[in-house]
């Protein structure tokens, strides 16, 4: 830093001014101690700064090895708004969803000196490890169950977006939904079933039986085929969008035309749902929102501030062309 201040001709307290932001600096001195720096290839000695402040700026998050849409976008969602904000950022990765793997996890994050630590936490025992992490460390989930967890979370609401997806199949005059559900040990696929089960009790409509399996494409195809045999079946709720892609694959292969003889909507809107052949109406994730309030949270805690400790984002549906009124209904008007 003297050798920056004494090549832009300005004092030691200027050079830190610049580096950490401070409004009160001239613009044109500012250029001068950038361009200083840039010509002595000077960076900041972060490990240095953290000795001093016991701050090492950096962000701890732990995610899972996964292909799934959602945790993965739940992870660039934290990555990015962690960035945006000037963090940077150490990942963790855990292989199965234990409460052990998500404690070593930790410990490794706490090794790099991390300020706090976001975690994406699906299932319960992420959330049981992250309760046993070390007094002083703030940490919030993303995803889980939510008010019952009793670390802080940010989350969509699953049972929202599922009576969202049943309530518009039902407007179009379909007498019932029928639900391939997701792995029976996620709490987003519950709460996605419940929020299925409580629009159809609303409605007054039947409530045909659900066997959760997985979040994959094959469980939609296993399960499409056999609601593709039944001709009763008008339309079909998939607990996420690869469920739907496999649904979509049976229907088409048993020849039951989508929209004209089965609506189907999916779960999460991924970027593909779109190309679906038909484009697939799903329930929308704003996993850039997640990622923005999780951080939010996260500092807040850090900070010591009053925060709530539990955050739900709402979603929302996008209609395309995969449901429409059922076919009875179309001859009745």
């Amino acid at each position: 830093m003297r050798d920056v201040a004494k090549l832009a001709g300005v004092s030691h307290q200027t050079v830190s001014r610049v580096l950490n932001e401070h409004p009160n600096v001239r613009q044109e001195t500012r250029a001068r101690v950038l361009e200083a720096m840039e010509s002595l290839d000077y960076r900041r000695n972060l490990a240095a700064r953290t000795l001093v402040t016991r701050q090492s700026h950096t962000l701890g998050i732990i995610g899972f090895e996964t292909t799934l849409f959602g945790p993965a976008s739940m992870l660039y969602g934290i990555e990015d708004a962690a960035r945006t904000a000037g963090y940077l950022v150490s990942i963790a990765m855990v292989r199965n969803l234990e409460r052990r793997p998500v404690l070593d996890a930790v410990d490794r994050l706490r090794q790099h000196a991390v300020d706090g630590i976001i975690a994406i936490a699906p299932k319960p025992a992420v959330t049981n490890g992250l309760m046993q992490a070390p007094a002083g460390l703030a940490c919030v989930a993303v995803g889980g169950a939510g008010p019952a967890e009793a670390v802080p979370t940010v989350r969509v609401d699953n049972a929202a977006g599922a009576r969202l997806a049943t309530q518009h199949l039902l407007d179009l005059g379909h007498r019932t939904v029928h639900h391939v559900a997701g792995p029976a040990d996620w709490p987003e696929a519950q709460e996605r079933i419940a929020g299925w089960r409580d629009a159809l009790t609303a409605a007054g409509a039947e409530i045909p039986p659900v066997l959760p399996q997985s979040w994959n494409a094959e469980t939609g195809y296993a399960q499409g085929q056999a609601l593709a045999a039944d001709k009763a079946v008008t339309a079909i709720f998939c607990a996420n969008d690869r469920i739907a892609l496999g649904v979509l694959r049976a229907l088409h292969e048993a020849g039951r035309k989508v929209p004209e003889e089965v609506s189907v909507v999916g779960f999460d809107d991924m970027p593909e749902s779109g190309y679906f052949l038909p484009p697939l109406t799903t329930v929308r994730q704003d996993f850039g929102e997640l990622g923005r309030l999780s951080l939010a949270l996260l500092l807040e805690h850090m900070a010591g501030k009053e925060s709530p400790a539990h955050v739900v984002v709402a979603p929302e549906l996008a209609i395309r062309a995969s449901t429409a009124r059922p076919a009875r209904a179309r001859v009745r008007t």
